[in-house]
């Protein structure tokens, strides 16, 4: 279906639509023969399920895009991950001789995990 259709069954707009593709929201167009894409129920699918994500999360298209990427590209998931640590979002894991030091523990029957150094 062209994408003025597809937009009406969606209840957004054709910008809209465009938008998402050009963020990388919506499948590869399969038809590279065509000047004008064809959408199909796969297409139909992930927009809508972009639509449901932004608004349970109240995240822009943009923001979604950018997390997919973040699961995409290990270099930008480390970098936001660095982020996590440095603002307190998250905790760093154990070093290794963190987890070490509480397996020998657990071995010698203290039932007192040593809590991970604090950094």
């Amino acid at each position: 279906m062209r994408i003025t259709e597809a937009a009406r069954q969606l209840g957004t707009t054709p910008r809209m639509l465009r938008y998402r593709e050009a963020l990388g929201l919506l499948p590869r167009s399969r038809s590279e023969h065509t000047a004008q894409r064809q959408y199909d129920d796969r297409d139909l699918a992930a927009v809508q399920l972009a639509l449901d994500l932004e608004r349970r999360y109240d995240v822009t298209p943009a923001a979604l895009a950018f997390a997919l990427r973040a699961l995409a590209e290990p270099s930008v998931a480390a970098d936001i991950r660095n982020l996590g640590y440095r603002t307190g979002r998250l905790t760093a894991p154990p070093t290794q001789a963190e987890i070490d030091r509480n397996r020998a523990l657990r071995w010698l029957g203290r039932s007192g995990v040593l809590p991970p150094r604090p950094r």
